[in-house]
């Protein structure tokens, strides 16, 4: 079942400030929504998460790591993580198991939607967890991908497409690592790729608005969650157009 969160209902409903910033949640428990007693959701399979983590100027995440792959979006703001100078629209992946960091917001403060397509009890960070990354490495190797930053379209960027557009950001791996950016004028629809060719997709609304199957508008900052066995998910463009990024985990990440 293809999933969605409307961004204005998500930001009503469900934001809350935190030790570690402002977080909303979008599809999906995470460690921020589970009460005390709360079982955790199984580790096998799917199981989508995706929030938005919002961050002050100057906070900084130092270096961990997770136990399921994820993508970070940067939505707002600016600010560097590990290497690589990041702002809005800037696409970072990981596989489980794989360090990275830290992240530090610049003086504008950072945004950043993370997206896993598995279970995650939360951050390990180095160095006491760095025994336990090792050991990870029988099964799990380190590998990162990025691009970006790619400044969304503006509403009189949109309003001159002429048609479809679309490119792969991310080359797709061999196992279906992958993501694509799409650029849509009003009312026309795009199709993307094959869910099961990977471990699952989310989508984002990076600008203007979008309709999943005949369904709602969703604004700005919505996600969709396509899950491997779904059909290809097609989105239609709002009356202002869209721009979309489509991400796919690999299907190794679902082991």
């Amino acid at each position: 079942m293809i999933l969605t969160a409307d961004s204005l209902v998500a930001h009503r409903t469900s934001r809350r400030k935190t030790a570690n910033g402002w977080h909303t949640t979008f599809i999906g428990q995470n460690r921020n929504t589970l009460k005390a007693g709360d079982a955790e959701p199984s580790s096998e399979g799917v199981y989508p998460m995706a929030f938005l983590v919002e961050k002050e100027a100057g906070a900084i995440v130092h270096p961990h790591f997770h136990q399921a792959a994820q993508y970070q979006v940067v939505v707002q703001g600016s600010g560097r993580l590990g290497l690589h100078d990041i702002a809005s629209v800037a696409v970072h992946y990981t596989d489980a198991y794989s360090a990275y960091g830290p992240i530090v917001a610049a003086e504008d403060g950072v945004a950043w939607f993370t997206l896993r397509n598995a279970w995650d009890p939360g951050a390990r960070y180095m160095p006491e967890h760095r025994r336990q990354l090792r050991e990870a490495r029988a099964k799990h190797q380190h590998r990162e991908a990025t691009c970006g930053p790619l400044p969304p379209l503006t509403e009189a960027e949109r309003a001159a497409l002429a048609d479809i557009y679309g490119v792969a950001v991310i080359a797709e791996t061999e196992d279906g690592l992958g993501t694509w950016r799409y650029t849509v004028p009003a009312g026309r629809g795009v199709t993307g790729p094959d869910p099961a060719t990977g471990g699952g997709q989310f989508w984002l609304v990076s600008a203007g608005s979008a309709a999943v199957g005949g369904g709602a508008l969703l604004p700005t900052r919505s996600c969709v969650f396509v899950a491997p066995d779904d059909a290809a998910a097609r989105l239609v463009a709002g009356p202002s157009g869209a721009d979309l990024l489509c991400m796919q985990f690999p299907k190794l990440a679902r082991d």
